[in-house]
């Protein structure tokens, strides 16, 4: 691993793999046994996903909230257990054959912007401590509240009837396959997603991102390799100088003056970097920079 072992590595997940296996397969390959990622893909799901090395998974949070993009296929007229491939068809309808472009295009646009979607029964969602995918495949009722989801750009790219593919960029927690079938219902014929990309987490892309099996390669893992400092390109930096490195590293707060003057609002994190690196996460608070997670260096 490049540098102290710290950061983030894009991977491309091919289909098929679970994410565990593909944090399994680079816990091997890096030779560390502390690595996560920060947003999950179904088995049956290809892209992005963005693994969290050594020290870099204290950062998984600030990452978790980026907005991601997908590109994906609905088959309309076909409704299954599981919104997807995996489970059985369970409704079907041929008044897909009475739609045109412009008709899906018209319902497209009604979901983008802020919303409530319920998420799918198979899914990891906590009912009374147990993940609701458990329940509903001992044949369980499970019913999921709404939660608030944003939709930020939905795209239809082609329309190839009963089959739709788009492209769409949505805030964390939002589900595809919710959304292929809440778009079937809309339509009134019901859907299925048959096809999920993920090409983006934020400023980050699947494209180029190495495959698992390239996770062995060490020039391949350096060329993709992500230092904290990077990972954190959408927080507002603040640049320290010794003294301040000093007392921000041994968790002391300094003043939001000079330099650090108009950076940040109370409590947005800061990205505080020194001889470019990440040196801190902190929060503004009473004109002082207070650190929450300090990076130790030498």
């Amino acid at each position: 691993m490049p540098g102290d072992g710290d950061g983030f590595l894009p991977v491309a997940k091919p289909e098929g793999p679970t994410s565990h296996a593909v944090v399994a397969a680079a816990r091997r390959a890096l030779q560390t046994r502390r690595i996560g990622h920060t947003g999950t893909l179904d088995p049956f799901a290809s892209g992005l996903l963005l693994l969290c090395v050594n020290r870099a998974t204290r950062l998984a949070e600030y990452l978790h909230g980026l907005p991601k993009e997908y590109e994906a296929v609905a088959r309309l007229g076909q409704v299954t257990a599981t919104l997807d491939t995996e489970g059985p068809v369970v409704r079907e309808s041929e008044d897909w054959t009475k739609l045109d472009r412009a008709r899906v295009q018209e319902v497209l646009a009604t979901f983008v912007g802020r919303g409530q979607q319920r998420p799918p029964a198979f899914s990891a969602k906590k009912v009374a401590g147990e993940a609701a995918y458990l329940k509903a495949r001992r044949g369980e009722a499970v019913q999921l509240a709404s939660v608030p989801i944003e939709v930020h750009e939905l795209e239809l790219l082609e329309w190839s009837p009963p089959r739709l593919r788009f492209r769409t960029r949505v805030s964390t927690g939002t589900y595809i396959r919710a959304l292929a079938r809440d778009l079937g219902e809309a339509l009134g014929v019901g859907a299925h997603l048959t096809y999920l990309h993920r090409t983006a987490i934020g400023p980050f892309l699947a494209a180029g991102a190495p495959s698992p099996d390239e996770m062995e390669d060490e020039g391949v893992v350096a060329s993709a390799w992500v230092t904290p400092l990077e990972a954190l390109v959408h927080l507002r930096r603040v640049d320290v100088g010794p003294e301040e490195a000093a007392r921000l590293q041994s968790g002391q707060s300094v003043p939001l003056s000079g330099d650090f003057s108009g950076k940040g609002v109370q409590g947005e994190p800061l990205a505080v970097s020194y001889r470019n690196q990440l040196l801190a996460v902190a929060h503004p608070h009473d004109g002082r920079i207070q650190p929450r997670k300090v990076f130790p260096r030498g």
